[in-house]
């Protein structure tokens, strides 16, 4: 006398292959959905025309021959700017622009202290890959540079574009 079907191994060995499938594209879809990427910008033209005032702000910082250090421990901050050929240390906007997660994006504006060096605390820690963008207040040049954290060494930012 035969088993009944549902006593039988290899009528649920098949039907545990598309199970499994769909187990995992369930998942990879909850997980997807919980961590979505921020890569298009809904904005882009205007972003675009933005890329040549940025340029020339950045010809602008190597013409001052400006140059700046940031340091990152966990979520302090610290900016130390060579001013060249400014007369005096201005107010800076730091913005950390993280490469995917657009949430993950702050600015700071912050002062420099009596030794000419700028602190502030980040709002979380800074992990993972960033791009920095320092500038004055009123906007006249920008510094800038890509860095990946955590790093012990101090990140250099520049005017132009690094080759």
């Amino acid at each position: 006398m035969k088993k009944p079907w549902y006593k039988q191994f290899w009528p649920w060995f098949l039907m545990a292959i598309p199970a499994t499938s769909i187990t995992y594209s369930l998942t990879a879809v909850y997980i997807f959905s919980q961590n979505k990427v921020d890569l298009v910008a809904e904005d882009y033209y205007k972003k675009g025309k933005a890329i040549n005032l940025d340029l020339s702000r950045l010809k602008v910082a190597d013409a001052l021959k400006l140059k700046a250090n940031v340091q990152v421990e966990g979520d302090q901050v610290t900016v130390n700017l060579n001013k060249g050929e400014l007369k005096q240390l201005p107010n800076l906007r730091v913005t950390f622009t993280h490469r995917t997660l657009a949430n993950k994006d702050f600015t700071q504006m912050v002062s420099p202290s009596l030794t000419g060096i700028y602190h502030f605390q980040a709002p979380a820690t800074i992990e993972g890959p960033w791009f920095v963008e320092l500038e004055p207040f009123e906007g006249d040049w920008m510094l800038h540079g890509p860095v990946a954290l955590p790093t012990s060494d101090p990140i250099s930012l520049y005017g132009q574009i690094k080759e």
